[in-house]
């Protein structure tokens, strides 16, 4: 017993040790510095108590921010789960080349974030432009539109995998059951497959509502918050806050406030996809 102990530990501080190092203490530091003016170069930050928190009530750059960023983060759920699923049935229907598909479809979340906005940029201003002007930076709709496919491109492909590892541990007991009763594949699908498929959404709109909130490679890459900051996310506000107005107390301000709403909202969608699900 006490040798199984001495190897779990051995395994596991080392990444313990990393987690602590990159995550937790530079989230405890970040927690203070909100509290601080600090401007991200001088090693003195002075303590101003909650007034980085009080200018967000009047920075309405940042809660435009943060209703676009709620509002993409909406139809990018959707997009991505209802695509990934639909791969998912596609490539289990025992179709010819499923494999070859599988692997294609997987294959844009393998691309980072900015080579791949930069490539949909190249593809979108260069190939869709009008009047000679960058299709993506006419109006912001055309940049939350142009968004909404690369993150979709990028991630359905991973929901694919999640929903397919569901579909197939479904037991076949189960669809014969429901071959002899008489149910006709669209049935079978309804009242069986989607059901006992609860536990992988549940999953899916969590990895998917953290990657829509979160998103920064691509909004920066592909619209760069423009035109006139229509479309910049939080991620990219919070960035440009800290980095380019040289204002890190603030910027860590919008950090916290922004992790809290999403903690918030993913912790309330576990609930409630939890309450639907059906154990097999």
């Amino acid at each position: 017993m006490r040798r199984k102990q001495t190897g779990f530990w051995l395994f596991i501080l080392p990444a313990l040790f990393a987690f602590v190092l990159v995550v937790l203490v530079p989230a405890v530091k970040g927690f203070y510095y909100s509290f601080t003016d600090w401007n991200g170069i001088g090693k003195n930050a002075v303590f101003v108590g909650i007034s980085n928190y009080g200018k967000l009530l009047s920075d309405s750059r940042f809660w435009n921010s943060f209703l676009f960023t709620f509002v993409f983060a909406l139809c990018s759920v959707i997009c991505i789960n209802a695509v990934g699923f639909g791969l998912a049935v596609l490539v289990t229907n025992k179709i010819k080349g499923a494999n070859l598909a599988r692997t294609v479809f997987f294959m844009p979340n393998l691309i980072g974030g900015i080579v791949l906005g930069y490539i949909w940029q190249t593809l979108l201003n260069g190939l869709l432009s009008k009047w000679g002007q960058p299709l993506l930076a006419l109006s912001a709709k055309n940049g939350f539109i142009g968004m909404l496919i690369v993150l979709t491109w990028q991630l359905a492909g991973y929901m694919m995998i999640i929903y397919i590892a569901q579909l197939e541990s479904i037991p076949e007991s189960y669809l014969e059951a429901a071959k002899i009763d008489g149910a006709t594949a669209f049935q079978t699908f309804l009242k069986i497959k989607l059901p006992l498929v609860a536990p992988a959404f549940t999953i899916g709109l969590f990895l998917s509502i953290s990657d829509s909130f979160k998103m920064f490679d691509q909004n920066l890459s592909l619209t760069a918050g423009g035109p006139a900051n229509s479309t910049e996310m939080i991620a990219l506000n919070i960035y440009n806050t800290a980095f380019k107005e040289s204002k890190l107390g603030q910027a860590q301000a919008k950090a916290v406030v922004f992790l809290i709403v999403v903690v918030v909202i993913s912790v309330t969608q576990l609930i409630l996809s939890k309450r639907k699900e059906v154990e097999m």
